[in-house]
């Protein structure tokens, strides 16, 4: 999974979202030990300090782990990841009918597009 970071909003922010996904996904399974913050950020080529930021905010949300001496780890409640990953879904959705709701088209016409979509197998 490559790091795909755009210029539209704060790069922290997108890296808190990024690394959210790994571990949605199981690219960092729950418990697993996540690459050093210089690693991640040579990755994803961004600053270490703003690599740092995003565990950082991470770990207050509770996703991750800060070990004293062994580096940071995935935490392994997976009630805490689905919770997470429920939000995330959610300000997805609310950002998408935002959207929606500026071009015009009403909940019905949104569901419809959605399920012409679905139904072709394009998801």
């Amino acid at each position: 999974m490559s790091w795909e970071l755009k210029n539209d909003r704060p790069i922290y922010i997108q890296l808190i979202e990024q690394i959210q996904l790994r571990i949605f996904s199981g690219v960092y399974p729950a418990g697993s030990r996540l690459p050093s913050v210089r690693d991640m950020a040579q990755e994803a080529a961004v600053n270490p300090n703003t690599m740092q930021r995003a565990l950082a905010r991470l770990e207050e949300d509770g996703l991750v782990i800060t070990h004293r001496t062994s580096g940071r780890t995935v935490t392994e409640d997976e009630k805490m990841i689905e919770k997470a990953k429920t939000q995330l879904a959610k300000e997805q959705i609310m950002e998408f009918l935002e959207k929606m709701k500026m071009m015009g088209l009403e909940r019905k016409e949104v569901l419809s597009i959605i399920q012409n979509i679905t139904e072709e197998g394009n998801v």
